[in-house]
């Protein structure tokens, strides 16, 4: 079975811990003991049913307080297909909470409530889909119980969004009226709203297609090991082991290997210790070359006839993750694959506000939770794609050199 990446987003008490926690449940995906646990916590809370949100609200904070804070993952399959899920914070300063859940996801459900249509945090959450280029976007109304699955109301919520769909360039939009507490449209049609002649959530889910999202014209396979068991037996052998991450790959291509620029044809492909005809995203796989050649963890073996950008001059989008404000000439490390290399910020560009799209020039510094465009100078040659063309090689993270922590999420162009 295939997996799918999806996220779900929204204000504070949109319901989306609740949503997950329906589809948890109502896939008996949910233990026994997990389940006798929250029933009891429920019943604590003096709440007459079972508290669905507690499935995935982990922290005691959360618990106590009935809201969401860090991005909590949950794991369940059905027949069809494999899922992770991403329950993502609400409130504005979690921001950078939800750009992490959301960097590798393949979809992201953004939650409105019935009652208050689209809000500010509706169009935040919407323009950092936009930025991050999540292929599928779906919109559950939610709380359709609250204003009696009145189809007017969706009506006019899919008439509000599919403008800031329009603005945002969001291709991919679904949208579907639901109701978490209840389970409306959740994993079953629901008899509330006859009016709606669309698919269940999880109908959704299993079936959406996924293989158009992976790009196969563009082989990218970035090194993550080199193998070199040095035995009697294979005392030449020299694999390069890694993930293919975009493109396909197969015995007599050209190639080339980067950031040094040396060609060279591929010799074999293997799976598992097996040669195979070919290997291709998002397989991991070992690559052999015909040509001796000195490749390290970083380097990326590519289509001679398709080269990615290699440069110390890198414009990047990034979202800012730290407390500690970024300023030009503050030094990081910039990872982009298993390719670490150390940078300066050269310039702050300009400053994205994520309500209104503008751009603010004239930055001194950058803020937790902002999004700016920058420019990087690095110590070495980077190997990259514009983050809007290949998505799968355009992500990288700023560390900070002493800390080793993740201070941004980069989307380079």
């Amino acid at each position: 079975m295939d997996l799918l990446r999806f996220i779900t987003a929204g204000s504070v008490d949109d319901g989306k811990s609740t949503l997950i926690g329906r589809l948890l449940y109502d896939t008996d995906s949910i233990k026994v003991d997990q389940l006798a646990t929250i029933q009891k916590q429920s019943k604590n809370k003096g709440e007459g049913e079972i508290d669905l949100a507690l499935f995935t609200d982990g922290l005691r904070a959360e618990r106590e307080q009935g809201i969401t804070i860090d991005v909590a993952y949950k794991y369940f399959n059905t027949e069809k297909r494999k899922f992770i899920i991403a329950d993502a914070p609400g409130h504005i300063q979690y921001t950078r909470n939800m750009v992490t859940g959301a960097s590798n996801s393949d979809l992201i459900i953004i939650l409105i409530d019935a009652r208050l249509g689209v809000i500010e945090q509706t169009r935040r959450h919407s323009i950092i889909a936009s930025l991050l280029q999540i292929p599928h976007v779906v919109v559950t109304i939610n709380k359709m119980d609250m204003v009696d699955f009145s189809e007017e109301v969706y009506n006019n919520i899919v008439i509000e969004y599919s403008k800031i769909a329009k603005q945002l360039n969001i291709k991919d939009v679904t949208f579907i009226p639901i109701s978490a507490l209840l389970g409306d449209n959740i994993v079953n049609p629901s008899e509330n709203t006859p009016w709606y002649k669309g698919e269940t959530l999880l109908h959704l889910l299993e079936n959406i297609n996924l293989s158009h999202d992976l790009n196969y014209t563009e082989p990218r396979f970035p090194v993550q090991y080199v193998i070199r068991p040095q035995t009697d037996e294979l005392h030449d052998y020299r694999g390069y082991a890694g993930k293919v991450i975009s493109g396909t790959y197969k015995k007599g291509d050209l190639v080339t290997v980067l950031p040094d620029g040396i060609d060279s044809i591929v010799e074999a492909v293997e799976i598992n210790g097996e040669e195979v005809d070919e290997v291709f995203a998002p397989q991991s796989a070992v690559i052999r070359l015909k040509d001796d050649i000195d490749i390290n963890r970083g380097d990326i073996i590519v289509n001679k006839a398709n080269l990615p950008n290699v440069s110390q001059d890198i414009e990047t989008t990034l979202c800012w993750m730290d407390s500690r404000p970024m300023v030009t000439g503050n030094k990081y490390l910039l990872q982009v694959q298993s390719k670490r290399v150390r940078c300066i910020i050269k310039e702050i560009n300009y400053k994205l506000d994520v309500n209104t799209l503008e751009k603010i020039e004239n930055v001194d510094q950058v803020g937790l939770n902002d999004v700016v465009h920058v420019t990087l100078k690095t110590a070495s040659p980077v190997v990259f794609d514009s983050y809007n063309s290949l998505r799968a090689n355009g992500g990288a993270i700023l560390i900070d050199e002493t800390a080793h922590t993740t201070v941004a999420g980069c989307m380079l162009q």
